[in-house]
């Protein structure tokens, strides 16, 4: 069976392999904070259908907390280590709701309804707010099955990359954020583009870009909402043309040419 990818906007995308549904940091609201959902309707209801949720950090806009109240019971919830005490209403939500919380730490091997799950390092701050103390890792994950995929979550360019992660067939990298300026800690479209040259897959979708963005920017600096993918896709042309990339609209799927 081929995997499918779905991008549902910013880091949330589903991943079917070998028959399993993986969801990756959900998040599912129009706004957050001073952030609005500028691009693609909201995900249907399908798209909180999963056997496994990964979260890769817990940032709220990528572990939220109302949009993890969308899974259905006995779902499988894995997030970095400290996870519960870092977020209280992650263990209250989980009992309400009847989801399973697995915390792993950069290293951890999991088999998950048949599905291999590795977590792997990510050069983020993976704290819930800005300030305080690291109580919990960022991660990417590597999903095994038909295919090696790749989900990186928020991630800064580090010389360890492609060891830490190693062979993989299709690569989820994150090439932008939800505002102009992205600091440490994350990948651009040209950090991206670097990024994949050295992990080389076969295929790579961008996410991570031209779904959220403050209050009036989008009208002040429309060319950095919308220009990531664009971008990404030119100059991984140029850093690595062996790799296919699919730049997805909101909602839509792909069946790349990667399984083994």
């Amino acid at each position: 069976m081929p995997v499918e990818v779905t991008w549902w906007g910013h880091a949330t995308c589903t991943v079917e392999d070998s028959g399993v549904r993986v969801l990756t940091d959900p998040l599912f609201a129009r706004r957050l904070a001073h952030l609005r959902r500028r691009r693609g309707e909201l995900p249907p209801p399908e798209a909180a259908v999963a056997e496994v949720v990964l979260v890769s950090h817990l940032h709220s806009d990528h572990l939220h907390l109302p949009s993890l109240a969308r899974l259905g019971p006995g779902t499988l919830l894995v997030v970095p280590h400290g996870a519960g005490r870092a977020v209280p209403g992650l263990r209250r939500l989980a009992a309400e709701l009847g989801l399973r919380i697995t915390e792993v730490a950069p290293g951890d091997d999991m088999k998950i309804e048949g599905l291999r799950v590795r977590a792997v390092p990510a050069l983020h701050d993976g704290r819930r707010l800005p300030v305080g103390p690291h109580r919990s890792p960022a991660l990417g994950y590597v999903i095994s099955g038909e295919a090696r995929t790749y989900f990186a979550g928020d991630t800064g360019l580090f010389d360890e990359m492609a060891e830490a992660v190693g062979p993989v067939d299709l690569a989820l990298l994150p090439v932008g954020g939800w505002g102009p300026y992205l600091g440490h800690g994350h990948l651009d479209a040209g950090r991206a583009a670097q990024a994949l040259a050295r992990l080389a897959p076969r295929a790579a979708v961008p996410v991570h870009y031209g779904t959220y963005w403050p209050i009036g920017m989008d009208a002040v600096r429309p060319h950095e909402f919308h220009s990531p993918g664009d971008e990404f896709e030119r100059k991984a042309a140029r850093l690595a043309p062996q790799v296919a990339v699919h730049r997805l609209g909101h909602g839509e799927s792909v069946r790349p040419e990667v399984s083994r």
